[in-house]
């Protein structure tokens, strides 16, 4: 307990300040070769044929990589969780997304491997393009994923969208004096690290292979990696270097799979950079998401209930989608208790790059919609937007919307410092409210049916 508190230098700080921080690229082989991918021009087409030929002849290439080269082509980054995979490692039939991988060349230096890539020729045939999450119900949409369509459909139960239900929303409408809704949209948001995506794998005489990984999650990664190559996690060393930004960018394992397959050909080091370019063009990025949002509210500033429809914009593929807006849902009346829900949420499939982690995966765009809407809501009632927030705020035995009770909430506290911090006067009543279990006439007959029974134990 000595260090809580206490000011202690970082471990790595010298190392990064002075320059000697060991970063992936910095990983130096004797023989290694560079890599280099060839990316899909257009947003949706159908693959006629490949042709890998004149980048094969090419004076100082050493191997090219396409689908048929990987043992199991389709893995998806939750098929360890049980929902299935629905993104090829390298393009096969269709390209999805502009900047999809299609091959992967290495060679004796950059320059010879991006020449290579130009010189493999490819026969598309290009088709209507969906770019907008609302358009993808409608009959005609051009069908975006192959194994589910245009939206995710296996949520448990054989729901197609993942459903909150809690109290009875119907009566929370009808007993309601005003009805105040919005729709939010937030934007896709690249993560930008310093480092872009890069990997080294190393090919060892005894067959096992090495890579060198600038992954946030070594042993997610480890076991995608071994997934795709149908290898036992005992015949792959993932080495986890410093990791130079991620944000989240880096829990999709970008890189690893493919250097490690080129490795496996050519039987020497593979070292794979992204450019700057690919890192914005084709790296996952934070998701856009569509938020309906309808509440239901009292004359004194109670919110009854809350009818929720979103749409997270996946891109073209599923990867983490599914657990991002699990975590959206669960979350969506964010700190405020709301005792009748009625929520839908859509993975929507686009054909845009392929959405993951940043920062708070399926909340923070979430959190914005629902402080702009929280202050439509107390503008609407002509009521200071503090005392809304503090009626309304979760505290102690209070239920989430997947009825967990909240042990230690502290809206209320951070709530009380925003004023203090902006110089925002609180009346007496306000300035006393605790996070402690509703009582008396913080307590309205609305609010008693959500309070967790028997404590939170």
């Amino acid at each position: 307990m000595k260090v809580v508190g206490a000011r202690l230098p970082r471990y790595d700080g010298v190392g990064h300040v002075t320059g000697r921080t060991t970063y992936v690229d910095d990983v130096r082989l004797p023989g290694m070769l560079h890599a280099a991918a060839l990316r899909s021009p257009h947003h949706n087409a159908r693959i006629i044929d490949v042709d890998t030929g004149p980048a094969e002849a090419m004076a100082g290439v050493r191997a090219v990589i396409t689908h048929a080269d990987v043992p199991t082509l389709v893995y998806g980054h939750l098929s360890g969780a049980g929902i299935d995979g629905d993104e090829p490692l390298l393009a096969k039939d269709f390209v999805r997304y502009k900047g999809q991988p299609i091959a992967l060349v290495a060679a004796d230096s950059v320059q010879i491997a991006r020449a290579a890539c130009d010189a493999i020729v490819v026969d598309y045939e290009e088709l209507p393009t969906l770019l907008d999450v609302r358009l993808a119900f409608e009959d005609g949409a051009p069908v975006v994923n192959d194994r589910f369509g245009n939206w995710y459909k296996e949520f448990e139960g054989g729901l197609e969208a993942r459903q909150i239900r809690k109290g009875d929303i119907d009566r929370a409408f009808d007993d309601a004096d005003l009805i105040v809704e919005g729709v939010y949209r937030t934007q896709a948001v690249e993560q930008a690290p310093l480092e872009t995506q890069v990997c080294v794998a190393v090919p060892e005489p005894d067959g096992r292979l090495t890579i060198h990984t600038c992954t946030q999650a070594l042993y997610f990664s480890l076991g995608v990696v071994c997934a795709h190559l149908e290898l036992p996690m005992s015949k792959v060393k993932m080495v986890g270097g410093t990791v130079g930004g991620g944000f989240g960018g880096k829990v999709d394992t970008a890189s690893d799979t493919l250097a490690a397959l080129a490795a496996r050909k050519s039987g020497l080091p593979v070292k794979w950079r992204w450019t700057r370019e690919e890192e914005m063009l084709a790296s996952s990025t934070r998701g856009p998401w569509h938020m309906e949002i309808i509440d239901a509210v009292t004359s004194d500033g109670w919110i009854l209930g809350r009818k929720m429809l979103t749409l997270h914009d996946a891109g073209a593929y599923g990867r983490f989608s599914v657990y991002g807006l699990t975590k959206h849902s669960f979350h969506h009346t964010g700190a405020y208790t709301i005792p009748n829900l009625h929520f839908d949420g859509y993975v929507v499939f686009t054909n845009r790059i392929p959405t993951s982690a940043m920062r708070g995966y399926g909340v923070t765009g979430l959190s914005t919609a629902i402080e702009v809407h929280t202050e439509r809501v107390a503008n609407e009632l002509g009521m200071d937007p503090y005392e809304f927030r503090l009626k309304n705020a979760n505290r102690v035995n209070d239920t989430s919307p997947n009825r967990i009770a909240y042990e230690d909430p502290s809206t209320v506290e951070v709530l009380q410092s925003i004023a203090a911090a902006t110089g925002t006067e609180l009346d007496g009543s306000l300035r006393a409210m605790t996070r402690g279990e509703r009582t008396d006439d913080l307590l309205p007959d609305h609010l008693v049916g959500q309070i967790a029974q028997g404590g939170h134990g």
